[in-house]
């Protein structure tokens, strides 16, 4: 404990880092005011009489990446979500795409271009879900005086403004704060969640055959074995492939220095869980305009949390996401020249094509049980749910939420530790650094 203040102290001495610190708070704090501010033209009293059945299910998790603000129908409704699809779209258009290929090679000016770019799609992303969202979660009795063109045109400006406003938010914290801004964000709204999900699922196991405290009790041991193991997903996808990579070469010492390639089992992080995320999320667009029963049942395939068809494509998106991010993220050819270039080797194998051939096999053989955990872990909510736990609370239990919210604040540490070291402080942890993970903040920069 004595420890813990000395590092609280060392921070505060550090202006600079104070600073970004108050910053960060301030901007949360403004973020989270928004998020209770409803649209014009809706009457809360009568939009809470409704209950709109947003607090479960995919629109359920939806609310909790807005902090709440999905089924309060805030101005900020929508969220960070449109400009993640965005990120999305054009990281794919970067792949396919030449022009969009030539402006990542071109440095700051490139991506500056690409941040604008990813801006003017967003607009258009939020513009495109601002009427699905209105049409399924605004129910007519809580739009006073009724539905109206002029009701519906005002608040798509508004959703979209929301949108772009906590997309500068997001942009203002990693400029001017700690921590990648859109991340912190997300974060933000999944723990505000955290402790009404709590204490609604503690007052559930009070009840009448709700097991009582034993069975709460075993939840909260299953819960903290899930949080170790999406800690060590996340950390360990910089520590266990290098181990594994020592034995694919022999775990062989050339010179006294021990060879070994650093290639990770998680090489695309929570990534493809974001990108999968984001298309399950697609469906919820579209629902309210669903008209035929084949569509409207197709809708609510998709949009079933719990359900078969939900969680295995979900879960098969994860492993080809996967795929796909670390074919673009992990380059063989590269590491190959760049190991030839200062005069490394791997035993056995020659330099050039067959290095960068050797590699991209290892790195196809590793990137399989690193998928199927991941998307493991994206999927366990909807068996916590199916084990009878409150469907808000279940969504800890794994999943993008756990992922993301573990993934920002290791982050977040790992920058607050390096401002510590390089003022010749103590680390928050003298055993070890802190390693976060960064390919989310790839997407969300």
């Amino acid at each position: 404990m004595k420890g813990f203040f000395a590092t609280l102290r060392n921070i505060y001495k550090i202006e600079d880092l104070r600073n970004r610190i108050l910053t960060t708070v301030g901007l949360i704090l403004i973020y989270r005011i928004g998020s209770f501010v409803v649209l014009p033209g809706i009457d809360p009293v009568a939009l809470e009489a409704t209950n709109t059945g947003s607090s479960g299910g995919l629109t359920g998790l939806l609310d909790m990446f807005a902090g709440g603000a999905f089924s309060r129908v805030s101005i900020f409704a929508l969220g960070i979500m449109p400009y993640i699809s965005a990120s999305i779209v054009i990281q794919l258009l970067g792949v396919a795409i030449p022009y969009f290929q030539k402006l990542q090679k071109e440095g700051e000016s490139g991506r500056r271009k690409i941040n604008q770019i990813t801006r003017l799609l967003t607009i258009l992303i939020t513009f495109g879900q601002a009427p699905g969202y209105i049409a399924t979660q605004v129910p007519d009795i809580a739009i006073i005086g009724g539905p109206s063109t002029f009701f519906n045109i005002s608040s798509i400006i508004i959703l979209t403004t929301g949108t772009l406003f906590v997309m500068w938010l997001g942009e203002k914290i990693t400029d001017k704060g700690i921590g990648n801004g859109i991340s912190i964000l997300i974060m933000v709204g999944i723990i505000a969640n955290l402790p009404f999900s709590f204490f609604a699922e503690f007052s559930s196991r009070l009840e009448d055959h709700g097991g009582g405290l034993v069975m709460f009790l075993v939840e909260m041991v299953m819960l903290l074995l899930v949080i170790v193991a999406t800690i060590l997903l996340v950390q360990g996808s910089r520590r266990v492939p290098v181990q594994f990579a020592k034995r694919i070469v022999g775990n062989k010492q050339y010179g006294g220095v021990r060879q070994f390639i650093p290639l990770k089992v998680n090489a695309a992080g929570v990534m493809p869980i974001i990108f999968a995320q984001a298309i399950m999320f697609v469906p919820l667009t579209f629902a309210g305009f669903a008209e035929s029963g084949v569509l409207d049942g197709f809708m609510a395939a998709f949009t079933d949390f719990t359900g078969f068809w939900y969680n295995a494509t979900f879960f098969i998106m994860i492993i080809v996401f996967t795929y796909f991010y670390t074919a673009i993220t992990v380059n063989p050819n590269q590491m190959a020249e760049d190991m030839k270039r200062n005069g490394g080797f791997i035993p056995g194998v020659k330099p050039g094509r067959q290095t960068a051939d050797f590699i991209d096999t290892i790195m196809s053989r590793i990137t399989l049980p690193g998928s199927i955990f991941l998307g493991t872990v994206a999927i366990l909510p909807a068996f916590a749910m199916l084990g009878g736990i409150n469907s808000q609370f279940a969504q800890f239990y794994g999943g993008t939420s756990l992922l993301i919210m573990v993934g920002v604040v290791l982050d977040t540490l790992q920058q607050v530790e390096s401002h510590l070291l390089m003022r010749h402080y103590d680390g928050l942890l003298k055993t070890g650094r802190i390693k976060g993970r960064s390919s989310m903040n790839m997407a969300t920069s």
